[in-house]
């Protein structure tokens, strides 16, 4: 009998989720993968996965059951294990919006376009490109990697960096000085494509004037509402608004895991100091970056 891990109960949105698909940009496929990439990694990487492998998204209360073998099940970092047959709960996300749930081997839905992480806005990956339910079964790998701890600790409450432009000219003056001075709050209509945040209104200066261009991660688009939306793993590959800003990588995950409601407060860095940051991060979460 493979061993499989089965939902019993699904209390919110759960999804399949892993380190994303990359290469596939030109042909109108966003990278996907995990909302926050430090809590999917801190997961797997405490029952011996890598720390990119397919794992359970969740923004509810879950309860699964094990069949085919024992493992090692991690929520968020903290592994415990698991009898064949044995049933176990997942609680509701606590401190930030989302929590990921890791089973020893991974799960192993079929791979597409090089990952097998559900994308919910194109309808593939993951099982049957949807949100979990009752009765669904996953399969697993087959497990036996050494265990490591969690890494770091992610901080919700810190500043965000962000590298400004590339569209600086399509803003009004005082739009840099607002966002950089000014606090913000994550709207509750944010989801995996982006997250909206509701403050100062920015102003641009060009009425909508500018081209569509390539959109990536991070970037922070500001609509003729003024409200800016930063994309994330799910976003679109093209887009016509103006980016004033792009949030550095080290930080999408400190930024996306913040609830409706919480507060966001943006500091500028430079490209070389993004790039710094960014190898600071890996070193910490001692996890190897998304090619």
């Amino acid at each position: 009998m493979n061993a499989t891990v089965e939902v019993l109960e699904a209390g919110g949105p759960v999804l399949v989720q892993d380190g994303g698909r990359s290469g596939h940009m030109h042909h109108g496929v966003p990278p996907g993968g995990a909302l926050v990439p430090e809590w999917l990694a801190a997961a797997n990487r405490a029952v011996g996965n890598g720390w990119s492998a397919a794992a359970l998204e969740c923004y509810g209360r879950l309860e699964l059951r094990l069949r085919g073998r024992d493992a090692w099940v991690s929520v968020d970092g903290r592994a415990f294990r698991v009898e064949d047959g044995g049933r176990f709960s997942v609680p509701a996300p606590e401190e930030g919006v989302v929590r990921y749930v890791a089973v020893e081997g991974g799960l192993e839905v079929p791979a597409l376009l090089g990952g097998r992480g559900t994308l919910p806005v194109a309808r593939f990956g993951g099982l049957e490109g949807r949100m979990l339910r009752r009765g669904d079964v996953l399969p697993l790998g087959a497990g036996g990697g050494a265990r490591v701890e969690a890494g770091a600790a992610l901080s919700l409450e810190a500043e965000v960096r962000v590298v400004l432009g590339p569209d600086l000219a399509r803003f009004g003056a005082d739009a840099v000085e607002l966002l950089l001075e000014r606090p913000f709050t994550v709207s509750p209509t944010s989801d995996r494509v982006g997250m909206r945040l509701r403050g100062p209104s920015l102003p641009q200066a060009d009425e909508g004037s500018g081209l569509s261009g390539p959109m990536v991660r991070g970037a922070m688009q500001v609509p003729s509402s003024g409200e800016p939306i930063v994309l994330g793993p799910d976003h679109p590959t093209l887009g016509g608004y103006p980016v004033l800003a792009v949030v550095i990588r080290a930080d999408w995950g400190c930024l996306a895991a913040r609830r409706p409601g919480a507060t966001v407060r943006f500091r500028a860095v430079s490209v070389d100091e993004a790039r710094e940051l960014w190898r600071q991060h890996v070193s910490a979460y001692s996890a190897a970056p998304n090619p």
